[in-house]
């Protein structure tokens, strides 16, 4: 059931993204400092739109490492917690 889903969904995405580029099929020139392309306005927007999905997933990554890394510490200072709690719990008692 999940598959026939998943198979609509796509079906649907491409029929949107299909009807977007035939009704966004002008011409557009992008000045670049290297080159001026002339490309369809639907390919210079689909174009931004994964580029600006990557810059994204690039800013997102070093946010994703930072906690990573905070997660693996706090776990490292549990293990080490636990232990020293397990060695005073096998210490004998000298009352006085």
């Amino acid at each position: 059931m999940l598959t026939v889903i998943k198979v609509l969904l796509a079906a649907i995405f491409i029929l949107i993204g299909g009807a977007f580029a035939v009704a966004n099929n002008q011409p557009a020139t992008i000045e670049l400092y290297f080159a001026t392309p002339t490309l369809p306005l639907s390919l210079l927007l689909l174009f931004a739109v994964g580029a600006g999905i990557v810059l994204g997933a690039i800013a997102s990554s070093f946010f994703y490492m930072r906690i990573k890394k905070e997660n693996a510490d706090l776990r490292r200072q549990t293990r080490l917690v636990e232990q020293e709690v397990k060695n005073l719990r096998t210490l004998p008692i000298s009352g006085r």
